[in-house]
């Protein structure tokens, strides 16, 4: 299917199903919500780069009008629906301050994947978290947790994100973390064995003397 959709490009990368909040303050942006709002219509939310627009994006729909401003700024709460590809981007829209963009939606095999291989990738997550010393709740039982729950979560960078995005199967996005964090894991691990050195040198140490033979 192939579409027009009002587009808010943003440095983010936004996966299906994730709620973002937004505070929307340029003008051409507080017509193009209100728009939405007032009619119930998604937008899209393709990535920027290194001030450049990538094809891939997320639409998503607006849950909720959280406050508006005294000088018409607003507060939304909006939800990931499904990835698209921009086929074209219309800079200018007769009568409107937004752009917007013709889309597609490419088949994307959401679904559980493989289950052992998730699994894996969900351990690895909180082995990463355990050393940052962090705690994640992701609000879901492991056995419902999908790559798109925790993509966020697993230390990758925006442009690293935007490649989660662009890959249309489960398996190869659950691949992907897995790739990605046994790569990490062991830098941190490092590091904090590093600390740890760190930490104990000019400490008093409680060490056992060498004992000699009688």
């Amino acid at each position: 299917m192939t579409n027009f959709i009002p587009v808010f490009p943003l440095s983010i990368v936004v996966f299906p199903g994730e709620m973002v909040n937004l505070h929307i303050f340029e003008p051409r942006y507080k017509q193009l919500v209100n728009e939405c709002h007032a009619e119930g219509k998604p937008f899209g939310i393709p990535t920027v780069i290194d001030n450049r627009l990538n094809e891939m994006g997320t639409l998503v729909r607006i849950t909720e009008l959280v406050k508006v401003y005294d000088n018409g700024e607003m507060d939304i709460r909006t939800q990931g629906m499904r990835v698209f590809r921009v086929l074209e981007l219309i800079k200018t829209v007769p009568d409107k301050l937004f752009s917007g963009a013709i889309v597609n939606y490419p088949d994307n095999i959401e679904g559980p994947g493989k289950r052992d291989l998730m699994n894996k990738v969900i351990i690895a997550v909180r082995e990463l978290h355990r050393l940052l010393n962090i705690s994640k709740d992701f609000h879901k039982p492991d056995e419902e947790l999908a790559t798109y729950d925790i993509a966020h979560h697993a230390g990758l960078t925006l442009e690293q994100e935007y490649e989660l995005l662009g890959l249309l199967q489960e398996v190869q996005r659950q691949e992907y973390l897995k790739r990605h964090l046994g790569k990490v894991l062991p830098v941190i691990a490092e590091m904090e064995t590093l600390k740890e050195r760190v930490k104990l040198n000019g400490h008093f140490k409680n060490l056992s003397s060498f004992k000699f033979e009688d």
